[in-house]
């Protein structure tokens, strides 16, 4: 049987399902809503190790998500803008892989501790999700 997904878009990210059924679509859209609110952390996250332009940014949360989160373009980039602004990044020019001139974003000192402290605030938040749903 061939697989059938399902993907559900909203302004920041998408999330691919296999086969839903409308009650599944609609829980999908809440977490995906959830989702949103996520961006600047997984930006942040994916400049811990390594600066990245905003393509390579993308492709990198899709590569750790197994394609199952989709960051659309228009919202990354502004969002890279505001996490500049913050402080949180800071960019340069420079050439991609393929040779093109490419916007570089690297973390900062405050932009890691930015991202360790919204990354303990999620884990503390999914433990409490999980731990809700095990017992109701």
């Amino acid at each position: 049987m061939d697989e059938v997904f399902s993907v559900l878009s909203v302004d920041t990210l998408s999330i691919k399902f296999l086969s839903l059924t409308n009650l599944e679509k609609e829980m999908a859209k809440k977490v995906n809503d959830l989702l949103q609110g996520t961006l600047d952390m997984l930006a942040l996250r994916a400049l811990r190790d390594e600066n990245r332009h905003g393509w390579a940014i993308q492709q990198r949360i899709n590569q750790i998500s197994n394609d199952l989160l989709s960051i659309n373009q228009g919202s990354l980039y502004p969002a890279l803008i505001r996490l500049e602004k913050k402080g949180y990044i800071k960019s340069d020019w420079g050439v991609s892989e393929n040779g093109r001139r490419a916007k570089y974003y690297r973390l900062t000192k405050k932009g890691r501790v930015q991202m360790e402290a919204e990354a303990t605030l999620w884990r503390e938040f999914s433990t409490t999700i999980n731990l809700i749903m095990e017992i109701l």
